[in-house]
């Protein structure tokens, strides 16, 4: 219920979150004490007595225990709210057995059908490194045809993205990270969102170039081209054969152009980053919504962060399609406390120090908000980091909840676009793979406008039901999938958020 100053999520919560900042003393709906101290907008406000040692619950669901008794009308966070060990033994797999009702009316966007069979949302050339060593003479071809205007001889080209990261050496060659890291470049080197790749290495490193490419069709077009530095020659040798290999490419990308393509060839990469209070009861829901519309009309969404979902998993097990797919994604959580474990870490050292600010206190309460992402679809399958997607639905991936290495993982699994909900007002943006932006609040909206696709706060502020926003947002990427530009292409991001999960140890 809402009271308009708070809002009531579900009967049983004995928490509820303030919708504006409210000064100590106001009395408000369903909290039988008032406001014991001024309160922040998607903050949490106790509207029960609550023992110490008592679970808090929000969603109807446990978000921790309280540190100490609570009263009616105090702030409920950090300083009373704390977390015991998570323990839940008792999942139950594919026990939730609700079907989308499939759409028969097939919507369509426009997109570059690609030789694959896969189709694009963008058509770029890329330039891709195995290692860092190769980043600068990357970004050096990079600005050589910028500065020559070679592009301007193929309209149909959208722009060259070299792809650079900080490792490729300095690893194992045979560890978890290499597979990672391979997966990751793989899977760019085939994106659809590229017309053509120019890979680039060192030649001596770890990830050689020779074991990437391996005498496999990568790309069915043809399109890709590889070279090592040392085998050229030097910087500028590489340059100049890199120009004259891109030509080559360029021409093989510029003769593709949109055409309608079905929806299901549209895969989603879901992210939130900067959550606040309200990212769990505005856009991530909307979002969901969304993610079930794609879903019903044959298209793929993926859940991610992994970490993001700790305490939530149970929600996920329950609509797995089978027990398999279930304990599929037990093990990559056994596998990430075990993970942060070794590394001195632990797994409720998120949220971040902004999600606390913006009234999120225990990574139980940031997760059960996320995975409102996910809608309410059938769990099709669970993904190693950077594998490819190779299953229609709603699918997730494991990743870690760093917002730029998850959705490194996302591009490289085929998504085709990525929908990102914020509410503290995360910018970034991610090559090949256009990002919306949504704003669980509207105050951050109109602060931050610039960077913002769409407004959900409006859920809030104005009434309006998830299900119209998520059917806005359903419009929008479409409109985005056929080339509408986003905020964060119109401002140019997208030239450092290549950031492969490095797992193990640099040596």
């Amino acid at each position: 219920m809402s009271g308009g100053d708070v809002l009531k999520l579900q009967a049983k919560d004995n928490v509820v979150i303030a919708l504006r900042s409210l000064p100590a003393g106001s009395e408000l709906q369903g909290v039988v004490e008032p406001l014991s101290a001024a309160v922040m907008q998607g903050h949490k406000i106790a509207c029960s007595t609550i023992a110490a040692g008592e679970d808090v619950l929000r969603y109807g669901q446990i978000i921790g225990q309280a540190k100490a008794p609570i009263k009616p009308g105090e702030h409920v966070h950090t300083h009373n709210l704390g977390m015991d060990a998570h323990n839940l033994q008792d999942y139950e797999f594919a026990t939730q057995k609700d079907v989308l009702e499939p759409i028969a009316s097939q919507r369509t966007f426009d997109g570059y059908h690609r030789a694959d069979g896969k189709v694009g949302t963008r058509n770029y050339v890329g330039i891709l490194t195995s290692v860092n060593c190769s980043g600068s003479v990357a970004r050096f071809i990079a600005e050589a045809v910028e500065k020559t205007g070679l592009l301007d001889e193929f309209p149909n080209v959208d722009g060259v993205v070299p792809i650079v990261h900080g490792t490729g050496c300095g690893m194992s060659g045979e560890n978890e990270g290499y597979a990672a890291l391979f997966r990751t470049l793989s899977g760019y080197a085939q994106h659809p969102n590229f017309g053509g790749i120019l890979l680039i290495g060192l030649g001596c490193e770890v990830m050689q170039v020779s074991d990437l490419v391996g005498g496999r069709s990568i790309r069915a077009d043809g399109a890709l081209r590889y070279m090592t530095i040392q085998h050229e020659g030097g910087t500028r040798k590489t340059i100049e054969k890199g120009l004259e290999e891109l030509r080559g490419i360029f021409e093989i990308a510029n003769s593709a152009t949109r055409s309608p393509a079905p929806v299901s060839e549209i895969t989603i990469g879901m992210q939130c980053g900067g959550s606040d209070g309200y990212s769990g009861i505005t856009a991530n829901p909307a979002l969901g919504f969304a993610s079930d519309l794609l879903v019903r009309h044959g298209g793929t969404t993926i859940l991610s962060e992994t970490s993001e979902v700790y305490g939530a998993e149970h929600l996920l097990t329950r609509r797995a399609q089978s027990v398999e797919v279930g304990k599929k994604l037990i093990e990559r959580i056994h596998w990430w406390e075990d993970y942060t474990a070794r590394n001195g870490g632990e797994m409720d050292n998120n949220p971040s120090p902004g999600n606390k600010r913006g009234g999120l206190t225990t990574i139980l309460e940031k997760s059960l908000g996320a995975v409102a992402k996910g809608g309410t679809a059938p769990l099709a399958d669970v993904y190693q980091f950077a594998e490819i997607v190779d299953k229609k639905g709603f699918v997730f991936m494991d990743s870690p909840g760093f917002d730029p290495c998850s959705v490194t993982g996302q591009v490289a699994s085929g998504s085709n676009l990525i929908i990102f909900t914020t509410g503290r007002g995360s910018v970034s943006g991610y090559k090949p793979t256009p990002c919306i932006k949504l704003a669980t609040n509207s105050e951050m909206y109109a602060r931050m406008s610039g960077d913002m696709d769409l407004n959900c706060g409006d859920i809030v502020t104005e009434g309006i039901s998830i299900e119209a926003k998520g059917e806005e947002l359903f419009e929008l990427l479409i409109r985005v999938a056929s080339g509408e530009q986003t905020k964060s292409e119109e401002l140019g991001f997208g030239g450092a958020e290549f950031v492969p999960w490095q797992i193990g140890a640099v040596m």
